[in-house]
């Protein structure tokens, strides 16, 4: 399977850059969409949470930008998380016609979706990045661990993705049912609120989320600058590893009934 990905590398790297390009066909600024509307985000953020709402973080008073640095890495985390599993639980639906067309490894696909989120997401992240060395808030000292974080992160989500992106095709109700379970998801996960505004009689329960673990490894790291939380992280690897296991068994033994399901 990895060698069929090699094979068709250019395959995937032509699909990934046309998508981009069309994305924003007839506007006028083109691609620097892409650049103006994470900072946007980042600028809203910084002066309504930083500024207008004086929202501060336990321990952190003294940090003016703290909560909208907390709130970022959140939000552009799961932004990237939503955007990847959207496309790979959809992907082989999406591309149907292509599917019926022309001949290649259906691998590919959830391969592109990939990195059309991962690209998108890369763009607000280096963003972030440079308002981090602006306000002289970034950490130096732990950012190598944001390639151990980001890699967790991809595998846990693919290792999903694809597994629900087969049964999609069989069982139509599983893309409908995850915009559904993503919501309740996005408010169980610490985005847009600290954990200790949680009882402490529940807080024992995101040890049972995954996307806790990942989301507080960035706000660990851009935050506080600290290493994150190395054992929730290998729990994290240990089922996304189980899920992309299931998720591969799972499409080899389907991949010759999908066009039949289109």
């Amino acid at each position: 399977m990895l060698e069929n990905l090699w094979l068709y590398r250019e395959f995937i790297f032509s699909c990934v850059k046309r998508d981009f390009k069309s994305r924003y066909t007839g506007s006028i600024l083109g691609v620097l969409w892409s650049v103006f509307q994470p900072l946007a985000m980042i600028l809203v953020y910084t002066l309504i949470f930083s500024q207008v709402m004086k929202s501060k973080l336990a321990g952190m008073e003294t940090v003016p930008f703290a909560y909208s640095i907390y709130l970022c890495a959140g939000v552009l985390t799961w932004g990237m998380f939503q955007e990847m599993l959207f496309g790979c639980v959809n992907v082989f639906l999406a591309n149907a016609n292509l599917m019926k067309k022309v001949s290649f490894p259906r691998i590919c696909l959830p391969a592109i979706t990939v990195c059309n989120g991962f690209l998108n997401f890369i763009i607000g992240f280096m963003l972030f990045c440079v308002f981090m060395v602006l306000i002289g808030k970034f950490p130096w000292s732990a950012s190598p661990m944001l390639f151990v974080v980001l890699t967790v992160q991809i595998l846990f989500t693919v290792g999903m993705g694809i597994g629900l992106g087969v049964l999609n095709v069989f069982f139509r109700d599983i893309g409908q049912m995850l915009n559904v379970v993503l919501q309740f998801w996005f408010w169980f996960t610490p985005v847009v609120y600290p954990l200790s505004i949680i009882p402490e009689r529940f807080a024992w329960l995101m040890n049972l989320n995954p996307m806790y673990h990942i989301i507080s490894a960035y706000q660990s790291i851009f935050v506080y600058h600290q290493m994150p939380n190395l054992m929730g992280l290998l729990g994290v690897l240990g089922v996304s590893l189980i899920l992309t296991a299931w998720s591969l068994h799972l499409y080899r033994k389907h991949v010759g009934e999908l066009v039949d399901e289109l």
